[in-house]
């Protein structure tokens, strides 16, 4: 039997195929989405991976009402899967699977330069029997965070690694500012070896802004989180 050829190059076309993207809630897999649907993709479902008890998002600590909010002004809808880093696969390809059956034949993501990441998207796929797409891949992250911000995105750092970070980015909202106050201090800008994490509040893409109000911040895993809500009316 022949290969199937999963990936799908940025300059390929997505139009008129559905999608589901892989949703963290942060700045590259929104911008991930938004040239996805740019691009002619319809959106089927958003698939966030959270903790074993299904309350937080595996890999930004989020809880999932702020998920929920994000999916209903967005109008897509949200598929969650509770797991932990030993099941985390294959928790993932059963909601793959799940999604293909009901006609989804395209996974997004918003990875930009990781081998190791891509490589994962695209063997993940091909189990699940549909392509994969990374939109960001390849470009520079000045480029990438250039585009989010001017097309209207907004995000707030909400996790600091310990020791790269300083905690004081807790909170700030990513502008072209910070990112130049964050390449000042040797970090990473775009943030993708997991220096800091962010939360996605309002684009081009929402229908409304999330009111959102910071915690208290707590430490675990090496990582100092912000713990975030949205504000009552």
């Amino acid at each position: 039997m022949a290969t199937r050829k999963t990936y799908i190059s940025d300059q390929a076309s997505i139009k008129d195929r559905r999608f589901v993207c892989s949703w963290s809630g942060g700045k590259d897999c929104a911008l991930a989405l938004y040239r996805a649907i740019s691009r002619g993709g319809i959106p089927d479902a958003l698939l966030t991976m959270l903790t074993e008890e299904g309350e937080r998002s595996r890999s930004h600590g989020v809880h999932v009402s702020l998920y929920k909010a994000q999916a209903e002004s967005l109008g897509i809808r949200l598929v969650t899967s509770p797991a932990s880093w030993m099941d985390y696969e294959p928790a993932f390809l059963t909601e793959l699977n799940e999604l293909k059956s009901g006609g989804v034949d395209v996974g997004v993501f918003g990875d930009i330069d990781i081998d190791q990441h891509r490589q994962w998207a695209e063997a993940t796929c091909s189990k699940a029997g549909i392509d994969s797409y990374l939109p960001l891949w390849g470009q520079t992250r000045e480029s990438l965070l250039h585009d989010f911000i001017s097309f209207g995105f907004r995000a707030t750092i909400i996790a600091v690694k310990e020791g790269s970070v300083a905690p004081d980015f807790l909170g700030k909202e990513l502008t072209h500012d910070l990112i130049e106050e964050l390449d000042a201090s040797g970090v990473d800008i775009s943030g993708e070896g997991g220096e800091y994490h962010t939360f996605v509040f309002d684009g081009p893409l929402f229908s409304r802004p999330l009111q959102i109000v910071g915690l208290d911040p707590v430490v675990r895993d090496g990582y100092r989180y912000l713990d975030i809500a949205e504000a009552k009316s």
